[in-house]
């Protein structure tokens, strides 16, 4: 399994290509979700985020309505002062709220703690969403392919179901 944040960037990148190639390979056949689920569970339970902490450097944090409620409420603030002086408009999608951010990440990563943990938002608890999201692995497959250059449980996970389904570069649908 690799592990460091630098290579994992840089694989990750390569395969972009490959790694596209693969998620619509993954759309256009069924597999049994229960064999991507017990890797991404083992790579996972074998991993210590709090070792990388990488996803709060770099990925936005959409939250919702109930995170924000949830959120002032462990901060002992109204929702209203806590969207104000916490979040901002995502620049990729002017519809979505997100955390504010600062040159470390996340405003409440503190070194690789999580300040809010406890309260942490759902898109925080579910990360990297290969165990637990919304909608099957394949419908998740979308995201995987940037949070394959960031994440080393994507990345790893990615790799492994790749040898699962036989997967190889330029297989035809």
């Amino acid at each position: 399994m690799i592990t460091d944040l630098v290579q994992i960037k840089r694989l990750g990148e390569k395969k972009l290509k490959e790694n596209e190639m693969f998620r619509r390979h993954m759309k256009a056949h069924y597999f049994p979700e229960r064999q991507f689920r017990h890797v991404a569970e083992d790579i996972e339970s074998n991993t210590d985020c709090r070792a990388c902490a990488n996803c709060c450097r770099v990925a936005e944090t959409n939250i919702s309505k109930r995170d924000i409620e949830r959120l002032a409420k462990f901060l002992g603030m109204t929702s209203n002062q806590f969207v104000e002086q916490y979040t901002t408009m995502s620049v990729q999608d002017e519809n979505e709220i997100i955390l504010r951010r600062n040159d470390a990440g996340c405003i409440f990563l503190d070194g690789n703690d999580c300040t809010i943990y406890e309260a942490r938002p759902d898109t925080c608890q579910n990360f990297p969403h290969l165990v637990r999201g919304n909608g099957s692995i394949q419908s998740r497959m979308w995201q995987m392919i940037d949070r394959a250059t960031y994440c080393p449980i994507v990345y790893n996970s990615l790799e492994q179901y790749k040898e699962i389904v036989g997967f190889q570069m330029g297989m035809k649908k």
